[in-house]
């Protein structure tokens, strides 16, 4: 369903984010991360669900989300932490207009309880917002329930447009198009990511293998 873009109710309170380095290393996810990405929403709580998704949703329900979630159509990006563990999961998705590749995205996020005010959330649209320029898109939206604040300052951070009505939030950010900045951003980024995804692999398995060895002494 295309999202609508109100005027007039809340004004941003600074100039967006539109490009740059992100402070956390943000990955994008593909197929091979569903079972990580369940994982990461079935840790939310049920209000916290009911804040990500708009309504109470069920263990069900999330999983049904995400099986069905596209890759090759829309965008995820997560952050790990040193086990490995997504703490933080954001949804760009396109919306649809017929056969041809949409001209606005909509954003979703969410972030561990015990994540929280880390800038995760910041980085993560950040991160989007940079790709969503790169894949030529002109409009961002953000649809959240009123009362998660957390998301409403968010999208007024990043100088979005905010409307209320019914107890719901709909912001929109229009994008410039893509540049020397944000292509050279964007793969910087990825390297970063792939980088510190892959040095998190190796101690994990560093300290899997020394877990091993000791319990392998004690037994003797």
């Amino acid at each position: 369903m295309h999202k609508i873009c109100f005027k007039g109710a809340a004004k941003p309170t600074r100039k967006p984010f539109i490009c740059g380095l992100n402070s956390l290393p943000v990955r994008e996810l593909h197929a091979g991360h569903r079972a990580a990405i369940l994982a990461h929403f079935l840790l939310l709580d049920s209000e916290d669900r009911r804040l990500r998704f708009g309504l109470p949703s069920t263990d069900v329900v999330i999983q049904s989300y995400v099986a069905e979630l596209d890759f090759k159509r829309d965008a995820i990006f997560g952050i790990f932490d040193t086990n490995l563990k997504l703490i933080a999961i954001a949804h760009l998705a396109y919306l649809p207009v017929g056969n041809k590749r949409s001209k606005a995205a909509e954003f979703g996020v969410s972030v561990l309880a015990e994540n929280r005010y880390q800038g995760c959330g910041a980085a993560l649209l950040g991160r989007a917002i940079v790709h969503a320029r790169n894949t030529q898109v002109t409009t961002l939206f953000v649809h959240c329930l009123a009362q998660n604040k957390i998301m409403v300052h968010l999208a007024l951070k990043a100088g979005m447009q905010i409307d209320y009505a019914y107890g719901e939030a709909e912001a929109c950010l229009k994008l410039p198009p893509a540049n020397s900045s944000t292509i050279f951003a964007e793969a910087v980024n990825v390297q970063l990511a792939d980088f510190d995804f892959a040095v998190k692999s190796n101690l994990n398995q560093s300290n899997k293998a020394l877990r091993w060895l000791l319990k392998k002494t004690k037994a003797q």
